[in-house]
Parts: structure tokens; sequence; C-alpha cells
């Protein structure tokens, strides 16, 4: 019986996008083929997984060939060094053009395709992920693209958030039990790793993990076996392990909170993704995807902005990051009417209208009257002062970037800071501070 025919796919003239599709087609209808003996499956699963990593290495030479067939000359090249690097956006375009699975949207911010990059070359693979960040960043949607572009995709995906199950439960719900293993377990129960055989299990917040629970994931790691409580019988799992943490792993081992064994098992392929302060060119992106997304579960149309409001959602700094622009717009979506503005925002991250600015002027100068020049300094004072500690806080307290992010001279930018009373170096250890709290 002829099992594939190679030349079957029709003319030679075909998309990337289609040949994968069909490539993916083929080995979905070879895994659960009900004639075929498993061996043959697996064997024909091997070639069309070898087949497929040769298109993309094709597709990628092209790809190559033509960036360099569009590139400027050497003299060019010299005199502009970063036109020897394809752009952010070109690299964006071309993670597209893979077929590359993402479920919801990305900017051009070099280091979050960088990330996607790397998950896009571990996907097919079965190496360990560890993914680190700050909270709200979306590690957990990273995970799943890791998932949706592997081998595994048509497989279980299972999520367990590590910091959630209690200490004396863990081991039952990572492992599963037998029935009368300890009181209330009166019936046999799968763990999570059972459940995610075959397919992917993703460990949220990995560093809450306890010390105990940390020796018992490094042995599954390592035999890829695992035993429910109150039973001696192993059983084996066939499971890919994505973990996430937005804490430093490294640190909490110099520290004896986490196995240093177990960090170097988890962390063979190592994702960070940078905070949404960095990814400005995501949030007008963000805002309205949310917005589609909250007006279909509101059964609404998207709620308008008004210009005010849309200025201070794209400057705003997003400690949440990308959970928090979520819930904003969501929180406008269900609060306001047909248009949205400021006075729909919380009361903690609003910003404080002219008036109370004046009026705190006007206490400092002992109740005496501002005149008309006195309110327009006043208010254009502070509206300087907010700027330069918004950009502080976005820049974490580095005056070199924030003047040349605003082109301005760096000596100019100092003496403003010095006007104020700003001091640079609060905002460094403010950004600390608030990434301790938030690990």
């Amino acid at each position: 019986m002829k099992l594939f025919d190679p030349h079957g796919f029709g003319s030679s003239v075909v998309s990337y996008a289609g040949l994968l599709e069909k490539i993916e087609i083929l080995r979905s209808t070879l895994r659960w083929a009900p004639r075929l003996e498993r061996a043959d499956i697996e064997k024909l699963l091997n070639q069309s997984n070898a087949l497929r990593d040769e298109v993309m290495q094709l597709s990628r030479k092209e790809r190559f060939i033509e960036a360099a067939a569009e590139a400027p000359d050497s003299s060019d090249a010299l005199d502009k060094p970063e036109a020897l690097a394809p752009s952010a956006h070109k690299r964006r375009e071309a993670l597209i053009e893979r077929s590359f699975i993402f479920e919801g949207i990305f900017g051009d911010n070099p280091k979050l395709l960088a990330a996607l990059e790397i998950a896009e070359k571990a996907a097919p693979t079965d190496l360990p992920v560890l993914i680190d960040g700050e909270s709200g960043t979306g590690k957990e949607l990273m995970a799943k693209v890791i998932h949706a572009n592997g081998a595994r995709a048509d497989r279980p995906y299972i999520s367990v958030n590590c910091g959630a199950i209690p200490e004396n439960l863990l081991e039952s719900e990572l492992f599963g039990h037998r029935r009368g293993a300890f009181t209330g377990a009166s019936s046999d129960r799968k763990g999570k790793f059972e459940s995610a055989h075959t397919g992917t299990i993703f460990l949220d917040e990995i560093g809450e993990l306890p010390l105990q629970g940390q020796v018992k994931l490094l042995r599954v790691l390592e035999s890829h076996e695992i035993q429910r409580v109150g039973s001696d019988e192993p059983i084996a799992v066939d499971t890919r392990i994505v973990a996430a943490t937005n804490r430093n792993l490294r640190e909490l081992a110099a520290q004896g909170q986490f196995r240093e064994d177990l960090f170097y098992r988890l962390s063979v392929i190592h994702v960070t993704l940078p905070p949404l302060r960095e990814r400005n060119d995501e949030i007008p992106l963000l805002i309205a995807w949310f917005g589609d997304e909250a007006a279909g579960q509101l059964k609404r149309r998207p709620v308008k902005l008004t210009p005010k409001l849309r200025d201070f959602l794209l400057t705003y700094a997003y400690p949440g990051n990308i959970r928090e622009l979520r819930n904003l717009i969501y929180r406008l979506s269900c609060l306001a009417g047909e248009t949205a503005d400021i006075e729909h925002l919380p009361d903690d991250i609003r910003p404080k209208p002219i008036a109370a600015t004046l009026r705190a002027v006007e206490t400092e100068t002992s109740g005496v009257p501002l005149s008309l020049s006195d309110a327009k300094r006043a208010a254009s004072d502070e509206a300087e002062r907010a700027f330069l500690e918004r950009g502080l806080q976005e820049t974490g307290g580095t005056v070199a970037e924030l003047a040349r992010r605003c082109d301005m001279n760096r000596s100019h930018l100092q003496m403003l800071l010095k006007k104020h009373g700003i001091h640079s170096k609060d905002f460094r250890h403010a950004d600390k501070a608030n990434n301790e709290k938030e690990s």
C-alpha cells in the first residue's frame, strides 16, 4: 500500500503557508490512522517532521537571499551599520509569513521579537522552557504559543499555578493519589502530569514551589515517571514542561530557596519577556484588541476614547503590564456609555486636575489669590514636573535614556531636574522596589 505520495500535493508553485498546512494535515491524518501499525505511524510522523523542518529552512534561506538583494550597497552599510541588521518590522512580518501561530497580537519590539523567535525554534522540540518576566507580561500566552507551534499541538495543555496549591496537597495535585491514601481520598485520582501525558504542562509561578516539591519535580524530569500518593507503582509520563516565574531563580538558588540543579533542568531554553513600558508600539494595538474583546463579551459596540484619555493610556507606565491594560479597557467598556473619559479611570491612577494643583499652590502662598500669570506658571511647572517624573519612571531613572527619547540635550535635562528638585536615583530605587514587590 502506498502511504505517502511526495508528488501528490499538486503544482510545485505553492506558498509555504499552504505547503505547511498540507503537511500538518498529513501529520494529523497519520497520527490517527486506524489501519496502520503504531510503528509505521511513528516512522511517517518522523519523516513529515523532517520534511517540515526542511521547508522551514528553505523558507528562511529564500527570505535571507531576498533581504540581501534588497540591502543597500556596502558603502551605504558602512555609513549606516544598522542597515546590516533586519528591521524589527521585517522580523515581525517574517514570523507571520512562517505561519507562526500566535493567539493575539504583537508589535515590533526587538526584545519581544527575539523571545518569539526563540519560542519558534524551541516549539518543535521537547526541551524544557523557562519563561521569566514581570507579572502580567504574557508568560502563559507565551507557553500556549510554544505548545501551539509544536508537535504536541493537538495533545493536552494543562496549566498549574504552583503558588496557589497548599503545600500539603501539592504532591496529590501534581501526581495524583490512590483511594484511601489520606483522609478524604475517596477514589483514585489522576494528577496534572498524568492529565498532560503526551502533551504540555505549564508550571506557572515555579519560584513559589516548596523545596520538597522541587525535589519531586526534579525526579520526574530525570526519570519521566511519577508515583501517585499512596502507591509504589511507577507511571510513565511523556510530558513537555514549560515553566514561568516573575522572580529571579538564580538569586533564589544562591539564597538556597530554589534548587540549582532544577533551575538548570528547567532553563534549557530560557525566554525573557520585556515589560509593556518597553513595548510602547504595542499599546495602541492592545487597546484596539482588548476593546473589541470587551465589546464582544459585553455584547455592545467598542467604546470610544476621548483624546485626553487616549493620550493617558498611551503614556501611562503600566506597572501591571498587559494584564493591567486589559483590565482598564474592560473597566472603561463597562462603566462608560459610547465614549470613555478620564473620569472612568480608577481613582488611584487618574491624573490630578489642574484646579487641584492651583489650590495646592494657593495653600503654599498662605491663601493669597494667584494672578493669571502665576496660575499659568503653576500649571506649566506642574505639567513639566509630571512629564519628567513619568519619563524617569519609564526609563528606570536613566537620564541618558530619557534625554534620547525626548531628543533633548542631557545637560539641559539635568538642569530641569535640578529646577524641580527631582533626583533620578530615587526612581532607580523605586523601580527596584516595584520589581521586588511584584515578584
